[in-house]
């Protein structure tokens, strides 16, 4: 880093949704030509929402929604900034997990009130893991040019005119967010703008003091002369004095203490910060100001003399050679009228010349040369992943299995009904879809889910088909109307004997035909059949690839199991109604003798 707080690489993870000052980021980022994003993550801990959408110059942007920093600082590693916008009632909780969880190089606090014996607390453990923190009360921290906290600097127009959008040569430290942003501006017109800025907040006790800040501009080679604008109370701008004797600040520092109106009071005086009011005659405005300028420091007479005496310290060290001249960069324009998107797609692209499938070119998998199948299709569209070969294969297999068990179940026969009734291959085959369900393909859904849990949990087979009985929910994936242990059904054994010899691992199957020892002692057609065969294995498949536990949970919660259902057997409805079609089959009518009919005159109200 180089002794500079942020770099045009700096990734922060932002605490709570605040969508109007992440906008401000991203577009600060786009306006100085960042490559990344300055906000990589966002931590809401009540929102349903996976992502939010920003604008990105004209175009727009998904940022992760995480429920925990924790959750977010694992998806994220490399981030080592965490913006907390939490409120005061929170803010030292969170501050107090990051510094647990760890891996922050910077904090920043915007809450104002936190209780000081908490502040105190959180201070002192974020020194011990050596972590910045800016704030409590601030707006925050920039860096011209590289990285900007949330809404310092104001907007873009102001940002532009402070020159914030550029490094300058000045390393400027207030406690006031306000006058931080005043500061800037001034120091853009009397000078080239500011290298680096912290307002380090207005709360009484604050993560890193002036001295902190000072001490590290010092040593950052893009600060040539340091502002600071103290205030009444406290004693923190005599250690920048004690610095300066003791050399370990040597660059020229400009510096002001608000408050010198309080000697014009007859009683004590506190002003807008918590720190501000002075205890002694030491910590006043005016007692501070002169035993500044007494150590060397540049106070002008008067507040109002802050701009000439900025002018006067630049000019001399430009004069030296020390400062040079600045080559304005080349910015972009924030868009007047930006719309955000209506839908978001992050599985295809038909923009360019040729579509592609998750940034696969069609012809790299559609083509009989390319030896991909209709698996490897499916594991770019529905999963953003390249599968291995095992894996492809084995969906591929499922698909064939599950086409067509004959014309008698509901959703073939609805399907040959409509297709009778002289409607169109979509509309019939669309009758036989809306069939399945939890009665009707919903059992790779539910052992897939039942049996992963009992898996989970580390239930016994034993004790999972007690907790099945206790539930009164027949074992989803167990039970045959015709198959058993003497007639085993072949489809589930080519799948058991192919996934012994290709999957890495089949610690689910291994488990459900413990279970099957279990249900088939006491009935022998309560075996594992089809569906229950093919839910566990795709369990153990994404195991096998790399998932984690809550994403396999996910996809089990949001249907794709039963997805595979639905596009294999739509293979076989197709067929039932093209033959329906060839056969030139006329209109359905039930037979009346297969309907009881129990008909009762109707009631009189």
């Amino acid at each position: 880093m180089n002794n500079r707080l942020f770099t045009k690489e700096t990734q922060a993870i932002f605490w709570n949704n605040n969508k109007k000052a992440i906008q401000r980021m991203l577009d600060y980022d786009y306006v100085i030509k960042r490559e990344t994003p300055s906000v990589a993550a966002i931590v809401a801990p009540t929102s349903s929402s996976k992502f939010d959408k920003f604008f990105w110059g004209k175009d727009e942007i998904m940022v992760p929604i995480y429920k925990s920093t924790a959750e977010a600082k694992k998806a994220h590693p490399n981030v080592d900034t965490l913006l907390n916008f939490a409120s005061f009632r929170t803010a030292y909780d969170v501050t107090m997990e990051a510094l647990e969880i760890g891996g922050f190089r910077v904090m920043m606090i915007t809450a104002e009130g936190i209780p000081e014996r908490l502040a105190r607390k959180m201070n002192v453990e974020a020194r011990k893991a050596g972590v910045t923190v800016i704030g409590p009360a601030t707006v925050g921290a920039i860096t011209p040019g590289a990285f900007k906290i949330a809404n310092v600097g104001g907007t873009i127009s102001n940002i532009i005119k402070s020159k914030l959008h550029r490094c300058g040569s000045c390393g400027l430290v207030t406690r006031s967010g306000g006058l931080f942003n005043e500061l800037a501006n001034v120091i853009s017109i009397n000078a080239d703008g500011i290298a680096e800025g912290v307002a380090i907040g207005g709360d009484r006790f604050v993560g890193s003091t002036f001295i902190d800040n000072m001490l590290r501009m010092e040593k950052n080679p893009d600060v040539k002369y340091m502002v600071l604008l103290g205030e009444v109370g406290g004693r923190e701008e005599y250690k920048i004095i004690d610095a300066i004797k003791e050399g370990k600040i040597t660059k020229p520092v400009i510096a002001w203490c608000i408050g010198t109106i309080a000697k014009h009071y007859s009683s004590g005086v506190q002003f807008g910060h918590a720190g501000a009011s002075a205890n002694a005659d030491s910590e006043t405005a005016a007692a501070k100001n002169k035993a500044m300028a007494e150590a060397g420091m540049f106070v002008p007479k008067t507040f109002n003399e802050l701009p000439q005496t900025i002018n006067q310290v630049y000019n001399e060290l430009k004069e030296k050679g020390i400062i040079k001249e600045i080559e304005e960069p080349e910015i972009a324009t924030i868009p007047v009228n930006r719309r955000p998107k209506q839908f978001v797609c992050t599985i295809s692209d038909d923009r360019g010349e040729e579509a592609t499938y998750a940034g696969y070119p069609i012809s790299s998998v559609a083509t009989p040369d390319t030896g991909k199948g209709i698996g490897d299709v499916i594991s770019l569209l529905w999963f953003k992943k390249v599968y291995p070969k095992w894996a492809t294969d084995f969906i591929e297999t499922v698909l064939k299995t599950v086409a067509d068990h004959g014309p008698a179940v509901s959703g073939a026969h609805n399907a040959k009904v409509t297709a009778r009734a002289g409607k169109s291959v979509v509309e019939s085959l669309v009758t036989g879809l809306l069939t399945i369900g939890p009665r009707f393909g919903g059992a790779i859904d539910g052992a897939a889910e039942y049996f992963k849990y009992a898996d989970d949990n580390n239930l016994t087979p034993a004790e999972f088909l007690s907790y099945m009985k206790k539930k009164g929910v027949p074992i989803p994936g167990i039970g045959h109307r015709i198959k058993s242990l003497k007639n085993p059904d072949k489809r589930v054994e080519g799948l058991k004997k192919y996934a012994k010899e290709y999957f890495p691992s089949t610690s689910l199957l291994n488990y459900a035909l413990e279970v099957e020892q279990l249900t088939t002692s006491k009935k022998e057609n309560l075996i594992l059949n089809v569906d229950g065969t093919i839910g566990i294995l795709m369990v153990d498949m994404w195991r096998a690839l790399g998932y984690s536990e809550k994403e396999i949970n996910e996809f089990i919660s949001s249907g794709t199991l039963n997805s595979f259902f639905i596009v294999g057997r739509s293979i076989g409805f197709i067929g039932h109604i093209l033959d329906e079609k060839r056969l030139a089959m006329p209109m359905y009518r039930h037979p009346m003798d297969d309907i009881l009919y129990d008909v009762q005159i109707a009631e009189e109200i």
